[in-house]
């Protein structure tokens, strides 16, 4: 559980490292750009995890679960 809150927290807190939307926060990432990952593949690692759980909160309408969490 505490796992899964810290990936929740580092949607909101993390930046797009590279790319065309490099500086933005993950969870302000729009769909069609998470979409494009998930038919290209998403990165390796931490970043790749990240990009796919935002694709699913995002595909499933969760964003929700996100707010209280933003600083």
């Amino acid at each position: 559980m505490e796992e899964q809150r810290e990936i929740l927290l580092q949607l909101t807190r993390m930046k797009m490292p590279y790319g065309k939307y490099a500086g933005r926060v993950i969870c302000d990432l729009p769909a069609n750009y998470l979409n494009w990952f998930a038919n290209k593949g998403f990165p390796k690692g931490k970043l790749g995890v990240l990009l796919e759980t935002m694709h699913e909160i995002k595909l499933n309408g969760l964003e929700y679960l996100l707010k209280p969490l933003r600083q």
